[in-house]
């Protein structure tokens, strides 16, 4: 299989977004064992900060990198004219290839990924709230993202 620019590009954005994905793993794997409660988020331990915010960069990071350069980056080694195809029209090609469960669900989970990122609820209970809605999204984008690594031999070389 030839190496093109495609190619190359889509093992970029693979690689970076497996980086994210596997600092994200690690803050949900410590993030249930630490099992915040809702009274804690009033008052949080320096640690406790320090893992919420590894888990929202990655969080974030990943379904940015995601969404804006490995979604666009497997349509172009697949040879897809995507430079006037909108976003919407991505995911459901994504979806007919069979790469993406479903692009209702992943415009669902940005949905999820832009109130976390943007909104900053005022209580705890709504804060601990937000945080478990996120949490189940990441989960959900990691296997997104595992389910890519069974179709990425089609495109990418050994």
């Amino acid at each position: 299989m030839k190496q093109t620019p495609e190619r190359l590009a889509l093992a970029h954005a693979y690689s970076t977004c497996l980086g994210h994905a596997e600092a994200l793993q690690e803050a949900l794997v410590d993030l249930h064992q630490r099992d915040l409660h809702e009274l804690e988020w009033n008052k949080l331990a320096k640690e406790d900060r320090r893992l919420l915010d590894q888990f929202a960069y990655r969080y974030t990071r990943i379904q940015d990198d995601m969404g804006t350069r490995l979604m666009p980056a497997i349509l172009c080694a697949l040879e897809e004219d995507i430079a006037a195809m909108p976003v919407v029209d991505r995911l459901n090609r994504l979806e007919q290839l069979g790469w993406l469960p479903s692009a209702a669900e992943w415009s669902e989970l940005r949905r999820i990924r832009n109130a976390f990122a943007h909104d900053y609820p005022e209580t705890p209970a709504e804060r601990h709230a937000q945080w478990r809605l996120a949490i189940a999204a990441a989960e959900q984008v990691l296997t997104i993202l595992d389910g890519f690594a069974t179709h990425m031999h089609t495109v990418l070389p050994g």
